[in-house]
Order: C-alpha cells, then sequence, then structure tokens
C-alpha cells in the first residue's frame, strides 16, 4: 500500500520575508547592473574624444563598443542558463555580479579603445552569469497571479538604473573625469554581490507545487530542450517581439545623450544627461509598475492581457517617437517623456509571459535563450548600424530608420495573445511523470 506524503510547509510570514528580501536584493542588483550599462551612453563622447581623436568611423566603432558587450553577453548567456537550472542560483548571481564589477573597474582603467572593448566583453560574461537566473528565482517565490506585479518591480530597475547611469556618468565627468563613473561602480556592486552569495535557492516550482497541493517531480529531460520551447507560441511570439523592441530601444538609448545636444543649441552633455535620467526615472518608473499591475489586472477579463497591454504601448510609441525627432528641443522633451513611458510599458507583461509559460525547471534556460536571440538580432546590431548610418547622414535619419521595429514588435505581441491562456495552462501543470534530468 501506498504510503501518504507528509509534505513540510513552512510558515506563510516567513515565506513571505524570503520573498521579499529576495525581491529587494534582485532589485538591487539589476540597479546596479543598468548602471553600469547606461553610464558609458553617458560619457561615449567624452570617451571617444580621449580614445579615439579625429577617427572618421568613430561613431561606428563607439556604437561597436555596445556590442561587443551585447555578444559576449548572449553568447554566455544559454551556458549560465544552463548551470541555472543545474545549481545553485544565488552562487551564480553572486559570483557574476563581483566578477562584473571588477571589470567595471578595469573599464575606468582602460588607456585605449581596444581595452576598453575587452574590459567591456568581461562585463557581458559576468552579466550573463545573472540575467537568466535572477527572474526564475522570483518566478519560484510568487504564484502566476502575483508575478506580473512583481517582475515589474524587478525590472523598474532598468529605467531607474538606467536614469541613474545616465546622471552618474554625466556627474562623475563634470567633477572629475569619465573614468571614475565606472570606478564609482565597482565597491556597491561587490558589496550586493558578497550578500547574493549568503541567500540560499527556492525549491524550483515552488508556487507551482503549492498550488497543486504539495511537491511533486518537476524535472525534464535536457534533450529536445529547445524544440520543446519553440513548439510554444506564446514563447516565439514574446521573442520576436521583444527583439524588436530591444533593437530599437537598445540603439536609441546609446545614442540618445548626443542626439540631444546635437540638437539643443548650447546644451551641455551633463545638462542632458540629467534631464533625460529624470524623464528615464520617473515615466519609465511609473510605465514598468503600470504596465505589469494592468497585466496582472486585465488577467480575468482578457486571457492575452500581457501580450495586449504590451502591444498597446508600443504601438502608441511609435507615433510619439516620429514626433520626438520632429520636435526642435527644448519642446521636444515632451514627447521624449512620452515615448519612454510607452517603451517601458511592455517591461514587465513581456517577461512575465516568459516565466508563465515555461516550465520551472528550465526556466532558467528558457531565459537565457531568449536573452541570446533578443540581443543577436536586437541591439547588438542597432548601435553600430544607427552610427553607420549617423556617418554618412545624421543621427535624426538613424534613429528614424530603426524606430520602424516599433510596428513589427508590436504585431507580433498581438499575435501571441491568442495563444497565452492555454500554454500558461500547460506550463504550470504539476505532472508525476516528468523524467529526470540527463
Amino acid at each position: 500500500m501506498t504510503q501518504p506524503t507528509t509534505v513540510q510547509v513552512e510558515p506563510t510570514d516567513m515565506n513571505a520575508s524570503v520573498a521579499r528580501r529576495s525581491l529587494i536584493l534582485l532589485l538591487v542588483l539589476n540597479l546596479l547592473t543598468y548602471m553600469d550599462r547606461q553610464v558609458l551612453a553617458g560619457v561615449e563622447s567624452l570617451i571617444q574624444r580621449d580614445l579615439l581623436p579625429n577617427d572618421p568611423h568613430a561613431q561606428t566603432k563607439m556604437g561597436l563598443l555596445a556590442t561587443m558587450f551585447l555578444v559576449s553577453y548572449m553568447v554566455f548567456s544559454p551556458v549560465f542558463g544552463i548551470l541555472g537550472d543545474k545549481m545553485s542560483r544565488w552562487t551564480l548571481v553572486g559570483v557574476g555580479t563581483i566578477l562584473g564589477s571588477l571589470a567595471t573597474g578595469w573599464t575606468g582603467l582602460a588607456m585605449s579603445f581596444a581595452g576598453i572593448v575587452a574590459a567591456r566583453c568581461m562585463v557581458g560574461i559576468s552579466e550573463a552569469a545573472y540575467a537568466p537566473v535572477a527572474p526564475t528565482l522570483l518566478a519560484d517565490l510568487y504564484p502566476v497571479e502575483k508575478r506580473g506585479r512583481i517582475l515589474a518591480w524587478f525590472y523598474a530597475a532598468i529605467p531607474v538604473g538606467s536614469a541613474l547611469g545616465y546622471a552618474f556618468g554625466g556627474l562623475m565627468a563634470a567633477l572629475i573625469d569619465w573614468r571614475w563613473a565606472f570606478f564609482g561602480l565597482v565597491l556597491p556592486g561587490l558589496i550586493a554581490g558578497g550578500v547574493a552569495l549568503m541567500y540560499k535557492d527556492p525549491r524550483r516550482g515552488k508556487a507551482a507545487q503549492a498550488a497543486a497541493g504539495g511537491p511533486k517531480n518537476l524535472t525534464v529531460r535536457r534533450a529536445g530542450l529547445y524544440k520543446e520551447l519553440f513548439a510554444i507560441p506564446s514563447y516565439v511570439y514574446c521573442s520576436i517581439g521583444m527583439t524588436a523592441m530591444t533593437f530599437a530601444m537598445g540603439g536609441i538609448a546609446f545614442w540618445m545623450p548626443r542626439y540631444i545636444t546635437s540638437q539643443w543649441e548650447g546644451a551641455e552633455l551633463t545638462k542632458v544627461n540629467l534631464i533625460f535620467g529624470g524623464i528615464v526615472v520617473v515615466t519609465g518608473l511609473a510605465a514598468t509598475l503600470v504596465g505589469g499591475w494592468a497585466g496582472d489586472r486585465l488577467r480575468s477579463r482578457f486571457s492575452g492581457s500581457y501580450f495586449l497591454v504590451s502591444a498597446a504601448g508600443l504601438l502608441t510609441g511609435f507615433p510619439l517617437f516620429l514626433l520626438m525627432l520632429a520636435t526642435p528641443f527644448p519642446a521636444a522633451w515632451v514627447f521624449v517623456g512620452l515615448a519612454v513611458f510607452c517603451l517601458f510599458f511592455n517591461t514587465g507583461p513581456t517577461n512575465t509571459v516568459l516565466a508563465n509559460v515555461t516550465r520551472a525547471p528550465v526556466r532558467a534556460t528558457a531565459f537565457a535563450l531568449n536573452i541570446f536571440i533578443i540581443h543577436a538580432f536586437g541591439d547588438a546590431i542597432s548601435p553600430p548600424l544607427i552610427g553607420f548610418i549617423a556617418d554618412r547622414s545624421s543621427l535624426r535619419v538613424a534613429m528614424a530608420a530603426v524606430s520602424v521595429t516599433f510596428l513589427i514588435g508590436g504585431v507580433a505581441w498581438l499575435m501571441g495573445a491568442r495563444h497565452l491562456a492555454e500554454d500558461t495552462r500547460r506550463a504550470n501543470e504539476v505532472r508525476e511523470d516528468n523524467p529526470t534530468v540527463v
């Protein structure tokens, strides 16, 4: 006779406390990550001045600086995604953060353009150890019906960190030197990474197991995993839309400080970075949180709510961005704010789709594959492409050209909406017969 299984259940307040502390730490780590990314954009014109003087292809090369970071980031993400499904995710997060902080310091020490390229590649590798696994920790700590809001808080670090990166870079450059924009991020990263190493992983699939009444075998065979992910329509449509959005957003974010200073007569880089950073932090934060809330709130009325919310933001952002390009500064700041709001509106919902339509034991791999796709075909291409077009025409023309991908992303998300409910149901079925990882 089969003996009944006894399930050890932790107190609810303990679960809630662990989840909150995990969310706060991951939010801080993500904040530092995006500060590091955009501090480069905030000082790239000064780096060009010092390391690429009189180079006729300087803007193309500066765009490639962002690309080399992304190449290392996306190539190593699948590797760490597989490790994240097999070993302690907090260990990967902590070690990756520490190594990334040291590489950021190396960026400030570089005395040549090649040296900065090498340093940014190392930053990319370290971030690859963090990005695929961090959202899976939250997905294991919070149930499906709350993930939109929780992941929105986590990804709120993107606009806030980006804004702080622009502002911090401009401030350090004005007060001391652009190199101190990188030096200043080393110690906070080392401390946060050390704290992460003291955390313990939640059980994989914990939220789904709780909903199903207890622990089950949630493992899966490694063979055919990518084929399984590409067989999920929502995963495919979400990745296509995120790739198109990332293509536009990555290129635009890198070049925006230079574009504004070129269009606003007499404007200084420090002033532009502070204003742009302020707009990004306010509108981007609001959009990320509201988008996550809207996706969760509309879920009971529209089965594809996360996709519909994301598509609405991106499709609305396209004409607003064109109006920004057509309007002189300082009046154009109004359209900058509106366009930024629309671009960040999808952040929580799209990542919630990825978490909800993939099974717990392979979720880190799913996020890692998505990272590879959206960067390989997205912002690894657009910054140098914008620089290439700008060297031959203007930044305005270059940005208008890449903004067309707003429409591609919005349409892809609309197409994915009809599949979301069924894909979510399948991914969150807890079955006794899942085979073992091999």
